[in-house]
């Protein structure tokens, strides 16, 4: 049984949500429900309660929009039924955001830890050059979280998803005696012929990369100063910080290059630069050689770095959370990238590398030395 916003099965009750077909989209039943409580700065979700706290998120999400014609049933039943686009294949990830290892709720506010996890997500599909579509929420929460941080997580994916088109149309909640961790799965629609993939790229092919890269992995360092510290001049309007805590999901980018059939491959680099580089390389059969010059390194991120006697380079291209995309483009599809840069012109697009014939070579260029390209995050 897939998660549809359903109780826990040792909870022994069926759906609460009824369904309510697209085309007569009435007052549910949890809307008057979401009404009985006024939850103020002091409730927790074991205060408030598992219906209305599944209402007032119900209500929070809001699931009708563009794509309310292809959804068959939403919120309400076992599982979503949606019926794609004719020539259309769906495309499917999922990402787990956990307490602890994904986000600090100390320096992360929860209207940012709900765009964050739907932003990874979107990242994916921006990867594949998918459109995004749907999506699946399972919230996990201790049971002393107040409403107002679950309402205010839930508002955080609506935001971003009402950015792209992306509608919530079910999930899960439970309890957590742990963590808090916020689940998403995430849909899109992309042309049979423009799925891109990290299989695609061949010999010669180049390297390109979206935006900046660095920003985000010396946000996160900067707020875990600014915790210990008691700060240094850093606000969350600091560039680096806003790239940890609201990611932009380059899924423009994403769609215009696969329509325009200008990458063979492509990959998001959430896990680093480096590490997209290697796993890119290795699906496609290839070696990688990047020249450590051409990185478009984040200058703020630079200069922290380097201020703490840090190396820039090694940290910018193995720190991840930048959600930016890397590209490997043929030399002669050069008019179908212009073409395609030319549609969006932010991120800007920079070529850093290329992958060779050997897939043995694991290489970064540096001041005419080769050097092993390190590696990204893992989590074990």
């Amino acid at each position: 049984m897939h998660p549809h916003w359903r109780r826990c099965s040792s909870l022994k009750y069926g759906p609460i949500f009824s369904v309510v077909a697209p085309s007569h989209r009435g007052t549910s039943p949890l809307s008057v429900l979401a009404g009985t409580f006024t939850a103020g700065c002091d409730v927790t979700v074991s205060e408030l309660g598992e219906r209305a706290l599944l209402a007032r998120i119900q209500a929070r999400l809001n699931t009708a929009g563009r794509h309310e014609a292809s959804l068959v049933i939403g919120i309400g039943d076992d599982a979503a039924v949606v019926a794609p686009m004719r020539n259309a294949h769906m495309v499917l990830t999922t990402d787990a955001h956990v307490e602890g290892v994904h986000f600090d709720r100390r320096y992360s506010a929860p209207a940012d830890i709900g765009y964050r996890a739907l932003a990874v997500n979107l990242s994916d599909l921006a990867a594949m050059g998918a459109a995004p579509a749907w999506a699946l929420l399972s919230l996990v929460l201790p049971g002393d979280l107040l409403v107002d941080d679950v309402l205010a997580i839930t508002g955080g994916v609506a935001d971003l998803g009402r950015q792209f088109g992306c509608e919530v149309i079910g999930g899960n909640l439970t309890r957590s005696p742990g963590p808090l961790m916020v689940d998403v799965t995430a849909v899109g629609e992309v042309h049979p012929r423009q799925v891109l993939a990290r299989s695609g790229g061949r010999p010669g092919d180049g390297l390109w990369v979206s935006g900046r890269i660095g920003a985000a992995a010396a946000g996160l360092e900067m707020l875990r100063d600014q915790q210990i510290h008691g700060g240094r001049g850093f606000s969350p309007a600091d560039d680096c910080i806003g790239r940890y805590l609201r990611p932009e999901p380059r899924v423009r980018l994403g769609r215009v290059v696969a329509q325009a059939r200008a990458a063979r491959a492509a990959m998001d680099t959430s896990d680093g630069l480096a590490d997209a580089a290697h796993q890119l390389a290795e699906a496609s059969g290839c070696g990688v050689e990047i020249e450590a010059s051409a990185l478009p390194i984040e200058p703020a991120a630079r200069a922290w770095w380097e201020a703490a006697g840090k190396d820039a380079v090694l940290d910018a291209i193995g720190g991840g959370d930048d959600y930016e995309l890397l590209f490997a483009v043929p030399r002669t599809w050069g008019g179908r990238l212009r073409h395609a840069r030319s549609r969006v012109t932010a991120p800007t697009l920079t070529r850093i590398g290329v992958l060779t014939k050997d897939p043995a070579v694991r290489v970064l260029l540096r001041n005419g030395a080769r050097e092993s390209l390190p590696g990204g995050f893992e989590h074990f």
